[in-house]
């Protein structure tokens, strides 16, 4: 489960970053990019290593 939640905050960090160059999505890619730093930071919280 923790090797999923740290994909999908890595996938979602990458397409933040193609949006905000893109410019295509709106605010709707930002609302991505807090959601993946959450699960980041839930990471660490937790004591599991990245």
């Amino acid at each position: 489960m923790g090797n999923l939640l740290y994909f999908i905050a890595v996938v979602l960090v990458i397409a933040w970053a193609i949006g905000f160059i893109g410019y295509g999505a709106g605010n709707l890619i930002h609302l991505l990019l807090v959601i993946a730093f959450i699960a980041v930071l839930l990471r660490f919280i937790q004591g599991k290593r990245i």
